[in-house]
């Protein structure tokens, strides 16, 4: 039965590091440790403090592992590791950050959370991991993206599952540089979020200039729709965004 389970355990590994290769991602054998190490460590802090509710192995690399890594569907790899400054807003449990910073050593990357505890998971996973190209903040978005530090700073911004799109666009494009881009990670409910954001993204100074709806095939064959939309940042975001804390949720604009 202990042999049965450990050929599973390698063809879940074997399959996930085959499909990063059809996205274009070649994962060293370092890179492969690295995401080992992360699940066990997401495996053993989920008792605590209830990061995810997708603990199997085959479910992690597909639904949380390999979905990270999808944005090379609107974004080649050759540019998502060319050097790139990304922030991942409202990080979570590191998704799709800290998957993306393993699998993109050349880039630097802010993987920021409101909640102290899933922070503190973070830093334990980069120091455990070994990453040099990865820090995680404890701040929430509406307040850092005032700060200069972070306020016009980044290449890229990602979010996924956090909140609406009109929501998620006043929190992510202040980070960004002019011609920055932010993707959002959504479901296909996100076609539905994309009509009523776009007043949103227009005002904040952003214009959608991708999206892909694909779907994510498990080992057990269901398939996962997902969507993926990517937004220029062209011109300065008014200093107003984005605004105080809870109010772009309560108030999204319209």
């Amino acid at each position: 039965m202990e042999n049965e389970s450990m050929f599973h355990v390698k063809h879940y590994w074997d399959s996930f590091v085959k499909e990063a290769a059809d996205f274009g991602i070649s994962l060293t054998d370092r890179q492969i440790e690295q995401l080992h190490i992360y699940y066990d460590e997401l495996l053993s802090w989920n008792d605590k403090i209830n990061l995810t509710a997708i603990t199997e192995l085959s479910d992690v690399l597909t639904k949380h592992y390999l979905d990270s890594l999808s944005i090379t569907k609107i974004l080649p790899y050759r540019i998502l590791n060319s050097g790139l400054h990304i922030i991942d807003v409202g990080t979570g449990a590191g998704f799709p950050g800290m998957v993306l910073a393993v699998c993109c050593p050349e880039s630097r990357f802010v993987l920021m959370d409101s909640l102290q505890k899933r922070v503190g998971f973070l830093n334990d996973c980069i120091e455990k991991t070994g990453l040099r190209n990865c820090t995680a903040v404890h701040a929430r978005a509406e307040e850092a993206a005032h700060m200069k530090e972070y306020r016009d700073q980044f290449d890229l911004a990602v979010s996924r599952a956090v909140a609406d799109l009109s929501v998620l666009a006043e929190y992510d494009l202040p980070f960004l540089k002019i011609g920055g881009k932010f993707a959002a990670y959504k479901t296909e409910k996100g076609k539905e979020e994309l009509v009523r954001a776009e007043k949103a993204i227009k005002i904040l100074g952003g214009k959608v200039i991708d999206q892909k709806e694909f779907d994510l095939q498990a080992e057990n064959g269901d398939a996962y729709n997902r969507l993926l939309i990517l937004i220029e940042k062209f011109r300065v975001t008014p200093g107003r965004y984005p605004r105080k804390v809870g109010t772009p949720s309560k108030e999204p604009i319209q």
